[in-house]
């Protein structure tokens, strides 16, 4: 009677996915893992450096290689 055997956390388990749905616990998992993430950022001090913008660092395609390596012989 004090301990939970598998079937007791098996119950507990399928109304837990009956009463929430398996999107928004899916969805909630997420959420917290993101939050996670950016603890542990926060806590090492990577909130300093700057965050790269969109089209940035991007490396060049073979044709604009291609085109530059011709520009340059």
């Amino acid at each position: 009677m004090g301990s939970f055997s598998i079937w007791h956390w098996l119950i507990v388990l399928a109304i837990v996915l009956l009463v929430f749905g398996t999107k928004k616990l899916t969805s909630g998992a997420r959420d917290l893992g993101k939050a996670v993430n950016e603890f542990k950022k926060g806590m090492n001090g990577d909130e300093d450096k700057p965050q790269a913008r969109l089209g940035e660092d991007k490396p060049a395609s073979t044709e604009q290689q291609k085109q530059h390596d011709n520009f340059v012989q």
